[in-house]
């Protein structure tokens, strides 16, 4: 499946307008993996975090398919709801 997937994005990816979208779109991305990748590295389904964090279940999963931005302060509800630690930093842009 992946395969395909990426076969399918590398060819987009060579449309300037397609790839300048993507990339506008990856931090949101990131976030969202992040937030599936801890709650699944927690072994926690969407309603026994929403249980530990106070935060609606159907939010959660709002987060999860991107139908919603999260703030800082739900962020660092989430990481606190997972025993976690909620980092942010800034990177350089990798030279083209």
């Amino acid at each position: 499946m992946y395969d395909d997937f990426d076969k399918l994005l590398e060819e987009h990816m060579k449309n300037p307008e397609f790839k300048k979208e993507y990339e506008a779109l990856e931090t949101e991305f990131n976030i969202i993996q992040a937030i599936i990748d801890a709650r699944k590295a927690n072994n926690l389904t969407q309603k026994q975090l929403a249980e530990r964090t106070g935060i609606d279940q159907a939010d959660i999963s709002k987060l999860e398919t991107g139908n919603s931005n999260p703030t800082l302060q739900l962020l660092e509800r989430l990481a606190e709801g997972m025993n976690m630690v909620l980092k942010l930093e800034f990177v350089p842009k990798q030279k083209l």
